[in-house]
């Protein structure tokens, strides 16, 4: 299975931008889904993620109130709508996916994951 992540770029403070993530192949509603990014100089860290149905939904502490994930079985596409953006979230975005559960903080051994998308926000 590949990830393919899209939506990323340059924004002020306060802006909102969505993010795309598209998996190839069949079974896309198996897999759990997930976001996580990297900041320079920073260790990679967890953001959100989705259960397979889409009815659970996690969040970083940091995000909760501000992104929200969903995903489209159909269209085999996960989104990650962020909004309010802070030049703290500032960060290249991967997409992951797992078929045995639904990524959490910490989790950094699933299934696949995305090449990521560059999101900048200036203040």
């Amino acid at each position: 299975v590949q990830l393919q992540a899209s939506g990323g770029g340059l924004v002020q403070a306060g802006d909102s931008l969505r993010l795309s993530c598209t998996i190839s192949g069949p079974d896309f509603s198996k897999y759990a889904m997930a976001w996580f990014r990297q900041a320079p100089g920073k260790e990679r860290e967890f953001v959100a993620s989705i259960s397979w149905s889409g009815t659970l939904t996690n969040y970083a502490d940091s995000v909760k109130g501000r992104f929200t994930v969903s995903r489209d079985n159909a269209k085999n596409t996960m989104y990650l709508q962020m909004n309010s953006l802070k030049p703290e979230d500032t960060a290249v975005y991967y997409c992951a996916a797992d078929r045995r559960r639904v990524p959490t903080a910490g989790d950094t051994s699933l299934d696949a994951w995305g090449q990521g998308t560059l999101v900048t926000v200036s203040s």
